[in-house]
């Protein structure tokens, strides 16, 4: 069974702010991420809402990882994601996709 290092809100917030454009703000009273639009936020403790093009993938091969609510039927491109299964690594590419896809500038 895979060892994880649980990524934190702080390396998440980290993260995000190190990518061209990036802000905080609250949304629904959690932390949140954004660039042209929405590109990450905490969706409850230990869950991360990003944008993906590869929502219905990964649920499909990791659905302990990564899901979805019916809220987020309506948005094709949300998934969650828990941050006790992910590393840094993984935390840092779902952020770059999710960066592109919320209209950001490169780096």
């Amino acid at each position: 069974m895979p060892q994880w290092t649980m990524v934190t809100e702080d390396e998440v917030r980290n993260a995000a702010l190190a990518l061209p454009g990036v802000v905080e703000r609250s949304s629904w009273g959690r932390p949140a991420w954004f660039t042209a639009s929405l590109m990450a936020r905490i969706w409850a403790d230990g869950v991360l809402t990003v944008k993906t093009e590869e929502r219905e993938a990964l649920a499909g091969t990791d659905p302990e990882t990564y899901f979805w609510t019916p809220h987020h039927d309506r948005s094709p491109q949300l998934v969650l994601v828990r941050l006790a299964r992910i590393d840094r690594k993984e935390l840092d590419e779902l952020l770059d996709e999710s960066h592109r896809l919320a209209g950001g500038r490169r780096r």
